[in-house]
């Protein structure tokens, strides 16, 4: 065989391995144009949106010059033209929800609104949900900084705040993610501290005042900023060693305080006093426990096997002391507490929240859950989810790392109160509990003008 002969044959060897991997490659970008709003999809949004629909044309258009719209092929063609079309429509279903929740009578916004808080990249987006009442709060993080100032960020909050006064509404809850250590989503425009983990050991007076003074170092800077709820401190107990391979995000043990629970609440106690001197909430989290968790809830379901009495005299007793010392928020995961409800996610478990929460352990403070947009429940029936969280007598529904999902979780929040199947009972009482968790607020949000 001659040089040419087998060059020829390697192009066109070449050329039928590139038209066979074409097929693949259109049901690809066909998934990612029909789910182009999911959240695990957000990093294409924009640009990435517009390189999608522009392939699609031009792969569809190169086929044709090639001659591809004959005989059985042309379907090909067809798969590559319906790659754009795709995404129109994904974006036309999303525009058509996103109207019609900014449509939503403003007594049904005001109801449902103030169970909501949510992450955001435009200001003039979430100041539309602000003005309209159809949001509680806020949760700001490093992209809402994105190179700016505190100062820039501060005015945006009072910003957002000033509308809501022109509204006549209630000031907005301003919730930020700022642990210490890994987790310090506004360092280092804010000061970077390393974890509370690194006070546990120490003894028990010097533990206490260094404890409070981190929380008080942690509330004045997110005070000057206008936040007024702190997603801290995590009370969920360290694992003795990496129990799962398959923990992304959660990385609870090198976020946990310690693997023992007094010392977990020694630390924890002055630190929720130290955030409430500056007149910044806390947040206890991730009830029931991470600590004995394989799964990372972000991408998968969990179940936290573990009898109830044993999780009350080991895991639960930080929760239990912090929120009997405290005013704190408690914060809900996404795993299953299979001992109480192994066929949901304590996040909208009615045994969970309401039978032990409420009526077990008498706590009438404010819950929320984890983030809504995490795969344990986004990926599955989250419309379900949303109405069983409110229906459980959650106050709180967070929607943080992916915001444009908040239309369609309210969506799903207002087509149920249409049906009358949120309980009015549970709803009132939320009220009750959420007017107390504002109300301590209202001097961060005067102080942030």
């Amino acid at each position: 065989m001659s040089r040419a002969q087998f060059m020829g044959r390697l192009v066109q060897m070449v050329s039928r391995i590139g038209a066979a991997l074409l097929w693949p490659l259109a049901l690809a970008f066909l998934f990612i144009g029909f789910n182009k709003n999911d959240p695990y999809l957000i990093s294409l949004r924009g640009t990435g949106n517009i390189a999608v629909c522009a392939s699609g044309f031009l792969v569809a258009i190169v086929l044709i010059w090639r001659g591809y719209w004959a005989g059985a092929r042309r379907i090909l063609v067809l798969l590559w033209c319906l790659v754009p079309l795709s995404m129109l429509a994904a974006h036309l279903r999303f525009e058509l929800r996103k109207h019609d929740v900014l449509q939503t009578e403003a007594s049904t916004a005001h109801e449902l609104g103030r169970h909501f808080v949510v992450g955001y990249s435009s200001f003039d987006e979430v100041a539309a949900l602000a003005e309209k009442g159809l949001i509680a709060g806020v949760y700001v993080t490093r992209h809402n900084l994105g190179g700016r100032s505190a100062q820039a960020l501060r005015s945006e909050i009072s910003a957002l705040q000033a509308r809501r006064r022109a509204a006549n509404l209630p000031p907005l809850i301003v919730a930020a993610d700022q642990e210490g250590g890994i987790v310090s989503h506004l360092a280092p425009v804010l000061t970077e501290l390393p974890p509370l983990a690194t006070l546990a050991e120490l003894p028990g007076d010097l533990r206490e005042r260094m404890a409070e003074e981190y929380g008080r170092i942690h509330g004045r800077e997110l005070a000057a900023l206008g936040v007024n709820l702190n997603f801290a401190p995590v009370l969920d107990l360290r694992p003795e060693k990496k129990i799962t391979r398959f923990d992304f995000n959660t990385l609870i043990g090198r976020r946990a305080i310690s693997g023992d629970p007094g010392k977990v609440a020694a630390v924890a106690l002055p630190y929720i006093r130290g955030l409430e001197m500056s007149g910044v909430g806390a947040t206890v989290k991730h009830f029931p426990g991470l600590g004995r968790v394989r799964g990372d809830t972000h991408h998968f379901s969990a179940d936290l096997a573990a009898d109830v009495d044993e999780l009350e005299i080991s895991d639960w007793r930080p929760f239990r002391q912090a929120l009997g010392g405290s005013r704190a928020a408690l914060m809900v995961g996404h795993v299953r507490l299979t001992a109480a409800d192994p066929d949901r996610a304590a996040s909208h478990s009615k045994k969970v929240i309401d039978g032990i929460i409420r009526r077990k352990w008498n706590y009438q403070g404010a819950v929320i859950t984890d983030d809504l947009v995490m795969g344990a429940i986004y990926q599955k029936d989250v419309c379900s989810a949303v109405v069983e969280a409110i229906n459980a007598g959650v106050d709180l529904l967070l929607v943080a790392f992916d915001g444009t999902q908040f239309y369609r979780v309210f969506a799903c929040a207002s087509a149920a109160a249409g049906k009358g199947r949120l309980d009015a009972g549970m709803l009132e009482r939320s009220e009750a509990r959420l007017k107390g968790l504002l109300r301590r607020g209202e001097q961060t949000a005067d102080n942030a003008d």
